[in-house]
């Protein structure tokens, strides 16, 4: 059967012969056939194994009709709310409603409800009582202990527990889930099916749990005391690794929700054997006539290559999602999908990215953590790269000189982002002049989010002189091979730990490199993250030490606003920044100021106009500045000027 796609209604199942499914998939998100979507792997990987899936996306929620469209399943129903969390796909940083859901058609948002799991699931026990519900994908993961919840800023149970499902799996899934399949197939009934690592299960008392357990605070401890709560993630950050952790247990009201440990990462084999599967690597023709799903063109030229990162940012849900270790595609898999990539009928030349959470990690950080897991109490990077890190570009380099070596390939792009500081530990120039010379689309993605030294601590990221370095080698490189191209810092407001000050400091910084970004991502509290734990409890919980939070709605915009230090639109916030902080010696006409002092009735004159003008007017305005200064206006960020303005700054670093 050729790249058809799956059952989405009744004539689909009878197209194929088939009088009833064995599983029914409902989904957040519209159904798009491509490997960089859960929802297709998941089906795919059951339709390998044997069973007959049919996919329910977007169901209207206010009635049973969809949920019930393809009929009962034999086995059960799946549910996910897609490629992304719910709320995090509604809501902006602001808890403002979004313009646009990317996984939905056209762009259209409102195809999906809040808290999609919950809801889907309470349709699914309407339509049918008694079915079998498992849960899974990126809202059920994250959201599998008790958490905090910045929407509605309070702590809400288990997932597991508000959704009624039976069962939870977390993580990539691959594994476990065709192991509960063939379960529920066997005769099981879901509330005994315990044994499978990488699912969370709810128990009736402690006798019932036979694995090997650590008990964490429980629900009412957690919202009780927010000591409580940083204690209870302590232990699930430590023991999220599937060769040395152990089961959770957390007490919810009368019941426990039991965690079993993670599931063992795929090896090469098995994770080729799931990016060779016959996926259709398009979204549902049903949806053509409504413009297609804007998130295909993000991944429909890119190339996943890896999962996992031993990176640990603490603001990211891939630790706790994906686990610390890297597992990779051969070069033979990728080959082989960039050649089906250049067969494509629209494909201009250009493959768009080979990455994955970060490009630059194929390999695991060290021997030790393929047969004893990760390191408990200690970072792959931070504070600095361990000892016993395998710093090593050379899989890379030659994987990419295979993939733009490929007749009708031009270019060959990496896009997804690099860890530069594991590019500053590679001893070898080698990796870093081919990404230079050879796979930057103009401007280089990485990630300093911060400069000063106190929020890197909690961000868990590289202080000191780390990214300097970075971005004059960069540069100097660049000028070598003759190029003119740039470095894109994605740079974060307000996150733990960053006071005024911090922003002050990174906004002369910002000053001294001679760039001004476009956007600035405010920290988002998001379930799951080290950096949302220190959000909600102002400690951090490594150390059980406080830590400063910024998190009036001024104080965030000030931050804000420093990072944009020269638009009109933030001179009031700035100025009032840097008279709270005690910085007035960075208001006046020296250089070094960051504002000119409200006498400056032209700089006034400047941001009123601008502010009663129009919206184009200013952003052409806006262009041209950046043109000015040696950047470019394509992109959503301005980007660091070329290398014969970029000497490295003169300012004092701890």
């Amino acid at each position: 059967m050729e790249n058809k796609f799956l059952p989405i209604c009744k004539q689909d199942m009878i197209d194929r012969g088939w009088e009833q499914l064995d599983f029914v998939l409902v989904t957040g998100d519209a159904y798009v056939d491509h490997h960089s979507f859960g929802t297709a792997i998941i089906s795919r990987v059951l339709e390998n194994a044997g069973y007959k899936v049919g996919i329910i996306a977007q169901p209207d929620w206010k009635t049973t009709d969809d949920f019930m469209k393809l009929g009962r399943p034999r086995l059960g129903f799946l549910v996910n709310s897609g490629n992304m969390d719910s709320m995090v796909n509604h809501y902006s940083v602001s808890k403002k409603h979004r313009d646009k859901d990317m996984y939905s058609p056209g762009g259209k948002m409102g195809c999906r409800p809040d808290r999609a799991v919950i809801v889907y699931c309470n349709k699914i026990r309407e339509a049918y009582k008694d079915a079998n519900i498992v849960i899974g994908g990126i809202e059920a993961s994250l959201r599998r202990f008790a958490h905090y919840d910045y929407w509605s800023d309070r702590v809400r149970k288990s997932i597991l527990i508000d959704s009624g499902a039976d069962l939870l799996v977390y993580g990539m899934s691959e594994k476990q889930i065709v192991e509960v399949a063939n379960a529920l197939n066997d005769g099981f009934e879901p509330k005994y099916i315990r044994h499978i690592n990488g699912t969370c299960y709810v128990a009736d008392t402690k006798e019932e749990i036979y694995d090997d357990y650590v008990e964490i605070p429980s629900y009412k401890e957690i919202c009780e005391s927010k000591e409580a709560y940083a204690k209870a993630f302590k232990i699930q950050y430590d023991e999220q690794d599937p060769y040395r952790g152990k089961a959770i247990i957390q007490k919810h009201g009368d019941k426990y929700l039991v965690q079993n440990k993670p599931e063992t990462p795929l090896n090469r084999e098995e994770l080729d054997a799931v990016y060779a599967l016959p996926y259709a690597k398009d979204y549902h023709p049903i949806y053509k006539a409504m413009g297609g799903i804007p998130a295909i063109e993000e991944v429909k030229f890119g190339i996943v290559s890896s999962r996992g990162c031993f990176g640990s940012c603490s603001f990211c849900a891939i630790t706790f999602h994906q686990g610390r270790a890297v597992q990779s595609r051969s070069h033979e898999s990728i080959l082989e999908e960039a050649k089906y990539i250049t067969e494509l009928p629209d494909f201009k030349g250009y493959i768009h990215d080979v990455g994955g959470p970060t490009a630059n990690f194929r390999h695991e950080a060290c021997k030790k953590q393929i047969t004893k897991g990760a390191c408990k109490h200690r970072q792959c990077l931070h504070p600095e790269p361990c000892k016993n890190l395998n710093v090593d570009h050379t899989d890379f380099v030659q994987l990419l000189r295979k993939v733009r070596s490929l007749p009708k390939v031009k270019k060959v792009f990496v896009r997804s982002g690099i860890r530069y500081d594991y590019v500053m530990a590679d001893k070898d120039n080698k990796f870093m002049r081919e990404l230079i010379e050879h796979h930057v689309s103009g401007q280089l993605k990485v990630a300093p989010e911060h400069i000063a030294e106190e929020v890197l601590q909690y961000m868990q990221k590289p202080a000191g002189n780390t990214y300097d370095r970075f971005r004059q080698k960069f540069f100097d490189i660049t000028e070598k091979v003759g190029k003119k191209q740039y470095i894109i810092p994605y740079l974060m407001s307000s996150h733990p730990g960053s006071t005024l000050n911090s922003a002050i400091e990174l906004a002369e910084y910002l000053r001294d490199i001679k760039y001004q970004p476009e956007q600035v991502q405010d920290f988002y509290p998001t379930p799951g993250t080290l950096s949302t734990t220190m959000f909600y409890t102002g400690l951090d919980p490594l150390t059980m030490k406080p830590v400063y939070v910024p998190k009036s709605k001024h104080e965030k915009a000030m931050q804000r606003a420093l990072l944009q230090y020269s638009a009109p639109r933030n001179y009031e916030l700035v100025h009032q920044a840097l008279v709270e902080a005690g910085r007035e010696d960075l208001i006046g006409m020296a250089p070094r100021c960051l504002i000119k002092p409200r006498e400056a009735r032209g700089y006034l004159n400047r941001a009123n106009s601008n502010k009663k003008g129009n919206k184009k007017t200013d952003n052409k305005n806006h262009k041209q500045r950046n043109n000015s200064k040696g950047g470019s206006s394509k992109g959503k960020n301005t980007n660091e000027r070329n290398s014969k303005n970029t000497s490295k700054p003169k300012r004092k670093r701890r």
